[in-house]
């Protein structure tokens, strides 16, 4: 079900959102990332994940405990940021977080707190968004982490969403299939064609999920298609990235627990 309340729109400065402009200040995202720097990924559920790190806290997509998410803890954490890839429940429930944090919901670029954002959109679905809208892809730099989280994205990846998409260190991209996010066939596509050093799977079938409710399968539907992957299972939801280690080539697969 879509949500009619608007959320609240960070009062931040919009920039020129043009792939030109975005993808010349890669440079300073490099010398970001070759400064050093640390980022901790912390795994709340379906596709939400507080990203901490360069003295800032982003949390994305917030979710209410229905359906899919039934099973999870509403994740109610500090953030000074807020970043929503669409308006459903599943992704996009921002009301109520501690703090009051600011929150952005629409495609573009913003500046907020000497971090720049690219809000890309994407449709949410295999019919051109006209059943579940668009869906917002967020990616910026954050402790010298390059972070490209795809949110509920179902559509291939067209051209020019890929330029603005850049080379991203770390992407998280959904696994689990149903009708508003990539199956294991199309996440494995989106990854090949990103190419990122480190990639989390998210949105797929776990044991908190109300299994009447969920559309989707097990994020290990996805790992049969990428056997022989450097591939862990972490058993913990938080996993800490240092700029100066990550991959020089090819893909690692970690998928965090709760």
């Amino acid at each position: 079900m879509r949500r009619r309340q608007l959320i609240r729109y960070a009062g931040a400065s919009l920039l020129a959102a043009s792939s030109s402009a975005w993808v010349s200040g890669w440079g300073s995202d490099r010398a970001q990332a070759q400064s050093g720097g640390s980022l901790t990924v912390q795994y709340l559920g379906h596709t939400c994940f507080l990203f901490t790190g360069g003295g800032r806290r982003i949390l994305v997509n917030p979710f209410r405990a229905i359906g899919c998410t039934a099973g999870y803890r509403p994740p109610k954490v500090q953030a000074d940021l807020v970043l929503v890839s669409s308006l459903l429940w599943d992704e996009g429930a921002a009301e109520g977080l501690p703090g009051n944090p600011k929150v952005l919901y629409e495609p573009g670029v913003y500046e907020i707190g000497g971090i720049r954002f690219q809000g890309i959109s994407i449709a949410h679905d295999r019919e051109g968004g006209r059943r579940f809208g668009n869906n917002v892809a967020w990616r910026w730099n954050q402790g010298g982490i390059r972070i490209l989280h795809l949110g509920g994205a179902a559509a291939p990846i067209e051209i020019e969403q890929r330029i603005l998409m850049g080379n991203p260190d770390l992407a998280l991209i959904p696994v689990g299939g149903g009708p508003k996010a990539y199956n294991p066939q199309e996440a494995k596509q989106a990854m090949e064609s990103l190419n990122p050093k480190i990639m989390i799977p998210t949105q797929y079938l776990t044991a908190a999920a109300d299994k009447n409710a969920c559309d989707l399968v097990p994020v290990d539907e996805f790992l049969k298609l990428v056997e022989g992957m450097n591939i862990s299972k972490i058993n913990s939801n938080k996993l800490t990235l240092n700029s100066g280690n990550i991959p020089k080539q090819g893909t690692i697969i970690r998928v965090l627990s709760l």
